[in-house]
């Protein structure tokens, strides 16, 4: 198949109010060309009734009918998702016609992983039949469902793209990508047919919540506070003794499985600190995990952008970290990036998700085509 030019959508689980979309001249195995990226602003309106949507989510928790307020929400996120993508193509100085595929990842609401006696469920909002009704376009959408039905995790799904993107800077083994989202995950390629990727712990969603809930903005801005605190080691090591930390992979996270009770007690700078450090310590266990630890990890997504964090990966997780942008990618948009390439691959029939990803018991197709 020839490259084809694909759009792909993210909205991740901190609620940052900001929808990333980004095109991606791709044939689903390599990349031919990096298009466009923007973040889109979500109206206010909707960023409060996702914010409502993740609180109720976590009430039904997959007990009884879904809350009322997911078809609502659902089709105010997909319009609006649905606007930029447009907006996007045609400031690219192209239209509709000339996108193959765009990638809708939708918003998650729940995640909950597979245990030994029962199948993971998860739940991502976002209607590809209305996108695609929009846009006249083919839409990719629900990645994650097929996967967890044959036992899978259903995350991460973006050790493909990651493995794309080592493979033509050609670092592997010695490097791995790290994603630092609401949750981290680690994705780690040997150079030849064997990947891995798996999330680590929780990244930037319980630090955000933490200095929300003390009226302090909505992040740790340039890891300030964090910087200034100093880290509970005693609680620290305490956290590092959750079972997930040593757990083989495949395993997977939800957004609330790692919370902002973690700094209960704490001052807000003391709470940043411990935080921050907890997200660094829980990488260093990650890369313990690997086939072969690497020496450097390329880092992506919200966190990068927290100097306490990244500094922490060298102290504390003991790895140099490198920005994104080192090897000319754009760190904020890999994960957008991501779902125009898995798009593609949907497109073509090809694999999403693996045993050494998800825990899928082969390579598995997934995701559904609005057409």
């Amino acid at each position: 198949m020839e490259p084809i030019w694909a759009v792909g959508l993210m909205t991740g689980t901190v609620l940052d109010g900001n929808i990333d979309v980004a095109m991606l001249k791709t044939d689903g195995e390599r990349i031919e060309e990096f298009g466009p990226y923007v973040l889109a602003p979500y109206p206010g309106w909707i960023r409060t009734l996702l914010e409502e949507t993740l609180r109720q989510a976590r009430v039904w928790n997959f007990e009884g009918p879904e809350p009322a307020i997911f078809k609502e929400a659902e089709e105010a996120l997909t319009r609006a998702q649905s606007e930029a993508v447009r907006e996007l193509v045609e400031s690219k100085g192209m239209t509709m016609a000339d996108i193959g595929v765009v990638g809708f990842h939708g918003q998650t609401v729940l995640h909950r992983a597979p245990q030994k006696d029962r199948l993971g469920q998860t739940r991502q909002l976002g209607d590809g039949e209305l996108m695609h009704s929009i846009l006249g376009t083919k839409v990719a959408y629900d990645f994650r469902s097929a996967d967890m039905r044959v036992g899978g995790q259903g995350a991460p799904l973006a050790a493909a793209y990651h493995t794309a993107l080592l493979r033509g800077a050609g670092a592997a083994g010695e490097t791995a990508i790290l994603n630092l989202g609401g949750v981290a995950n680690i994705t780690w390629w040997d150079g030849e047919g064997n990947f891995v990727a798996f999330d680590t712990g929780p990244a930037n969603a319980p630090l955000n919540d933490f200095i929300k809930s003390r009226g302090l903005g909505e992040m740790d801005r340039d890891g300030a506070l964090g910087r200034a605190g100093t880290v509970d080691e005693a609680r620290l090591a305490r956290l590092l003794q959750h079972p997930y930390m040593t757990a083989p992979y495949p395993k997977s996270l939800d957004r609330f499985d790692f919370g902002a009770s973690m700094a209960d007690g704490l001052s807000p700078e003391d709470g940043a600190a411990t935080l921050s450090a907890f997200t660094a310590s829980a990488v260093g266990k990650a890369l313990d995990l690997l086939p072969r630890r690497p020496k450097k990890v390329v880092v992506s997504g919200g966190g990068r952008h927290n100097p306490t964090i990244m500094s922490m990966l060298q102290s504390r997780a003991g790895v140099e970290p490198i920005f994104a942008e080192t090897l000319g990618w754009r760190g904020d948009a890999v994960e957008a990036e991501c779902f125009a390439f898995l798009a593609v691959r949907v497109l073509r029939g090809l694999p999403i998700s693996f045993p050494g990803t998800t825990g899928a018991p082969a390579p598995m197709c997934g995701g559904r085509l609005a057409e």
